[in-house]
């Protein structure tokens, strides 16, 4: 009997017994026609896996479940397989990479994501915590990748295939080029494994997200309707069919406030393509550029204070909290451009931030939206007043020290 795999075509946890068998030489049928929903609710199913999760393998001697415990099991059914290492302690290293990438990348990657789509409820704060440990996690990762090219030993084992597949959903899903720069042997590493044959046939061209999936909103469940007693009704005439043309379009999603604003002369996307292609001379081709481009009509400027600065005692917390606001700016992000900077080399760390908006105001959205914003202190940019224009340019260019201080990190929202 082959062994059959019960799962959907496109499930990263299927991916994990799929790779190995094809660096196993290993025999794994992928079961046609599932349907998620509707094929794990069966009885059949029910019986190799009471609880009706995926993926679940056949096997001659039972089912097997849990996406892990099957990686193992197709892996073992080589003797002497590579993909476990060639000792003892390459064995436990591997292992050792499983449970991380299970419980400190993989879980925290899907409760980002999951809220996010749907599946569960979404919490600000709980999406910053997350955010928060699957950075630290990833920090983890890339120093141990900074001088190894595989996870363990010179070559692919089952640790590389569990990790790569965890980290498949992040990069397609979520993690956008933004955050994964972050971490360039991370980066480095993804790219590389999924680009070897054995991952590239069951994986295909795997491309990196490139927005964070807005928040879904829950639709208000439909008005349950009484039934009606049946009535005997008189022959009516013939309906008339409405023509194609007369059926009710679709309402058209109101515009933003912003896009209503007379032209600016000043494009913000140009902008932001000259600030991040000039690499040399900042001061006189970027920083000229900007105040030439500036349209005090159309855009204004603003300061922000964090108004808490006495509870950054944490470095990455302190960073990681800016990383969380700068996120749920998105919603922004054809309206603005922002640096956000992280001063000080001893806590408590302060924090400070330069923001362009399109309109006059801080626009009305942002500020209902994005909780933040509450917890910042917001001055308007004077450019008259040459100090206030030079400290812009100094955001701008990131300059250190800043105002007597050194920084810790500097951040641009583009």
């Amino acid at each position: 009997m082959a062994l059959v795999l019960h799962a959907g075509s496109g499930n990263k946890n299927a991916f994990k017994a799929l790779i190995a068998a094809e660096y196993s030489g290993v025999k794994v049928e992928l079961v046609k026609n599932f349907q998620m929903g509707v094929s794990n609710k069966t009885p059949e199913f029910l019986k190799m896996n009471p609880i009706g999760k995926i993926p679940v393998l056949e096997t001659p001697d039972g089912p097997v479940f849990e996406s892990n415990a099957i990686a193992r099991y197709v892996t073992r059914s080589k003797a002497d397989n590579p993909l476990y290492g060639s000792s003892l302690i390459e064995y436990a290293h591997i292992e050792q990479w499983n449970d991380f990438s299970a419980t400190e990348v993989d879980a925290n990657i899907g409760k980002w994501l999951y809220p996010r789509l749907g599946y569960a409820p979404y919490v600000a704060v709980s999406e910053e915590a997350a955010i928060a440990a699957l950075k630290r996690s990833l920090g983890a990762l890339n120093t141990h990748l900074a001088s190894n090219t595989y996870l363990v030993g010179h070559s692919v084992t089952l640790a590389d295939i569990v990790m790569t597949c965890n980290l498949y959903m992040g990069f397609a899903a979520i993690m956008i080029k933004s955050f994964t720069s972050e971490f360039p042997h991370v980066e480095r590493y993804f790219w590389t494994m999924v680009n070897q044959p054995n991952f590239k046939k069951i994986l295909g061209d795997v491309k990196q997200a490139e927005s964070v999936p807005p928040v879904q909103k829950k639709a208000a469940p439909p008005k349950e309707q009484k039934p009606k007693e049946a009535k005997k009704e008189a022959p009516k005439p013939k309906a008339v069919e409405k023509p194609e043309e007369e059926e009710e379009a679709p309402k058209p999603k109101p515009k933003n406030p912003l896009d209503l604003l007379p032209p600016s002369k000043m494009i913000l996307d140009e902008w932001k393509r000259l600030y991040s292609n000039t690499k040399t001379n900042f001061r006189e081709v970027a920083i000229k550029g900007f105040w030439d481009m500036y349209d005090p009509e159309g855009y204004s400027l603003w300061f922000c204070d964090y108004k808490y600065n006495d509870e950054n005692t944490v470095s990455f917390v302190t960073m990681n909290k800016v990383g969380g606001f700068l996120q749920r700016m998105d919603l922004c992000r054809k309206y603005a451009f922002g640096k956000m900077l992280v001063i000080g080399s001893e806590p408590p760390f302060k924090v400070k931030g330069l923001w362009l908006f399109r309109g006059p105001e801080i626009p009305k959205f942002v500020m209902d939206e994005v909780y933040d914003m509450e917890l910042y202190e917001w001055t308007k940019v004077d450019i008259s007043d040459e100090a206030q224009k030079e400290r812009v340019s100094a955001m701008i260019e990131d300059l250190e020290p800043f105002e007597g201080e050194s920084l810790l990190d500097a951040k641009c929202f583009k």
